[in-house]
Parts: C-alpha cells; structure tokens; sequence
C-alpha cells in the first residue's frame, strides 16, 4: 500500500518511519511517500529514511515530491504534518502575545489562532488536491490546531480524522508506571484537542485512578507544572496544556524568563538534520524523542491500520461530536475514544461530564468557531471577535491590540490583509 505524507520534509518523518518498520504487521507499507515543497530538508529527510527502513529489513520504498498530486495519487491515506510559517512564524506565535500579558503557545490562544489562520487555507488546498488524485483516500491531521484543522476538513466534506499523541502519552505513562503492558490500559478521556481530562485509568477494566491521585498525585502534579492539591481535588488528569489556563499568570512570568520553545525547537532541528545528513545514522535518533510528538508513529500507525483494515478497535480521535456531547453542537469536534473502522471514527458514549470540565470545553469550542469563521473569511473584525471569545484573552483592549499585532506580523501569509 502507499502511504503518503504531506510535510514529509518535518523533522518529525522519522519517528513515523520508525513505527512503520517496528509494525510492519499491522501496516503493510510497501510505497513510502515524502510531499515537502523545501527540497534540502526532504532530500535529507527522504534519506535517513531510506536508510532506516533498509537497517530494519522493511522492503518499503521511499519516494519523495514537492508534487502533491504526484505523491498522493493512489495513496490508501495520507498523513498531513505541515507548519505553515515554519519555526519563525512559531517563534512570533509563542512571544507576540507574551506583549499584551498573554500566554504564548503555538497551538491555543492566540498564538494558537495564528497558526488557524495561516494553516486552514494551505489545508484545505492541499486536502481538495488529494482528493482529486485519490477520493478514497483517508486524510488523519496531525497539523495543529488540530481540533479546528480537522472541522475544517470535515466542513469541507473530507475523508479527515485529527490525530494527537497527548492521549497516548498519557496512556503508555500510565502502563510505565503501573508496571503492566500498555494493551492493558485504557482511558476515560475527554474534551477537545489539547483541552482534556483524564478522568478514569481502567487497568483490565478496574478504574485505578482514585488509587493513582492517591499514592502519586505529587509526581503526576510534577509532570504537569501543576499543584498535587489540584490533581486530587479535581480527581482527575488534565493535559498538560491545562497548565496554559489553570496557572495562566505563572507560565506568562516564566515565559517572560526565558527563550522560547521555539527557539529551542529551531536549534533542535538544526541538530537533526545534520543528523540525518550523516550516512552512519541508520536508526532513529536519540535527540528525535526531545522534539516533541513521542508516541506519535504508534498513533499514526495503530490509526491507519484500523481504517484500512476494518478492526472496529477504540482509540482516541479528534472526530464530529454529533450528540456525544450534548452541551455542544454536533457540528463541534471533540477529543475522545473512537470505535475505529472502515466508514470511520464513531465516538463512544461519555459519562456525564461536569461543570467544571464542560464549562472551558464549551468555551472554547465557541472560540475555535469563531476562528474557523476567521481563518476561512478574513477580516479583523472576525478575529477580533476569536481573541475576544478565548479565556486565556477574553478582554477588549487585548483582543484589539493583538488583532492589529497578529495581522501585521502574519501578513504574508495572509492575502486578505493586502489592500
């Protein structure tokens, strides 16, 4: 089968290239394809890949195109992972805001609705090309913001299923810390992408994680730059980006502090690609696993091969809500365990969810609309109106300064500014 990557060219491809020869049973690649329109980073990329699948004994071959046309056509699915604006526009993402006393991260707030505006447009060109060459296709979104990328495509009529790998880092930390094989573990998790709880751990299906807050909510707390005393009180996992809204003022002072992510992502990449540069490097680099997306092959993969292959197993998606939610639209696109099969994902019934989680859900599942009416119309006003809605701004003056910020510093990749 040909599996095609859009974004082949990211620092990212060889994790996924790793998975792809360490499951090479439950996803018979035989065709490789590498889409990427900077031709230095995808010969080097295309490369180490090669050079990995041939040190596994993988009989894949890896092709790589800036055509994506070329390289979708015929393709089973087709993974997108691009960054519009590359590290720089992540750098202005990440520190713009920080001017205006709000978080800066690339993927919520309003480094967040940058990166809709700029990213939906590209996606949704490259999606209706794909679609042309392969309509069967099946798209899985790895490109952030996830949640609204993937309603576009599914607005757009698309074969789309959004993808992250927060739910599966948690699910294998919690199988690491258990001491048991990660098939055994299965999460009660809920919300919108990047906007989650874990509110259940089931080990065999016994729900341990009133016994895990219990015994371990200081090192859970720790991961999580959050307070043990929230853990437990909330009773409950959050993600990681939680941490953007439950210590909103403390991430802003350290952010202030020191470089940003960005910044020390940029260098990373610099690092991995002269790494795969190297003739010698026939394996995934150690260095890969402190970019960021750990986990993500074994999505990528476990994803595909359920869609192809009809498996009906659960995992968990970015997919419509329909009524699973009910105090959202069904328009909306959530975060949960999927039942995983040949027509697509069909979210599992969800317990009740409380005030307290579905309060924020709600709130910024009516921002993400409001920027993907943004990101799909232009206009100021519009994206006044997205900063306006999200809780990490929420405030007038704010919202009005970072609109006039946002659209200036953004104005290449926006052709709606011009005139």
């Amino acid at each position: 089968m040909r599996l095609a990557v859009v974004g082949g060219g990211s620092t990212y491809t060889p994790e996924l290239v790793d998975g792809i020869a360490r499951l090479r049973d439950e996803l018979p690649v035989t065709e490789l394809v590498l889409i990427d329109p900077d031709p230095s980073r995808l010969e080097l990329v295309a490369g180490v890949s090669r050079r990995m699948l041939a040190h596994a004994g993988h009989p894949a071959r890896v092709v790589a195109t800036s055509s994506v046309a070329e390289g979708a056509a015929g393709a089973r699915a087709v993974l997108f992972q691009l960054r519009v604006g590359g590290q720089a526009a992540r750098e202005v993402d990440e520190t713009l805001p920080l001017r205006c006393g709000c978080v800066g991260q690339e993927t919520t707030g309003a480094g967040g609705l940058a990166k809709a505006l700029r990213t939906v447009p590209v996606v949704l060109d490259l999606a209706a090309t794909v679609r042309s060459v392969a309509p069967e296709a099946w798209i899985v979104d790895f490109t952030n913001p996830v949640g609204i990328v993937t309603r576009a495509l599914l607005d757009a009529g698309h074969r789309a299923i959004g993808l992250c790998n927060v739910a599966i880092g948690v699910q294998r930390r919690m199988a690491a810390g258990l001491g048991v094989d990660p098939a055994r573990v299965s999460l009660g998790h809920v919300g919108l992408n990047h906007l989650t709880w874990v509110r259940a751990v089931h080990l065999d299906g016994e729900d341990v994680l009133p016994a895990l807050l219990r015994e371990h909510a200081d090192e859970l707390a720790e991961g999580l730059g959050l307070r043990p005393e929230l853990l437990r009180r909330l009773g409950s996992i959050p993600s990681y980006y939680l941490r953007y809204f439950y210590a909103h003022d403390a991430v802003v002072r350290e952010q202030r502090a020191k470089p940003s992510r960005a910044a020390e992502v940029a260098e990373m990449e610099a690092r991995l690609l002269e790494l795969y540069a190297d003739p010698a490097v026939v394996t995934k680099p150690e260095l890969l696993s402190q970019r960021g997306g750990a986990f993500y092959s074994e999505a990528a993969v476990a994803l595909v091969a359920s869609l192809l292959g009809d498996r009906g197993d659960t995992q968990v998606v970015n997919v419509r809500n329909g009524g699973t939610l009910p105090f959202l639209g069904a328009e909306a696109v959530i975060e949960v365990p999927a039942a995983i099969t040949a027509s697509g994902a069909v979210p599992l019934p969800v317990a009740p969810v409380e005030p307290l989680y579905a309060g924020l859900i709600a709130h910024v599942s009516a921002y993400e609309s409001l920027a993907l009416a943004a990101a799909l119309h232009g206009g100021a006003d519009r994206v006044r109106d997205a900063l306006l809605a999200h809780p990490l701004i929420g405030q007038d003056e704010p919202a009005e300064e970072l609109t006039g910020l946002l659209l200036e510093a953004n104005r290449a990749h926006l052709p709606w500014t011009v005139g």
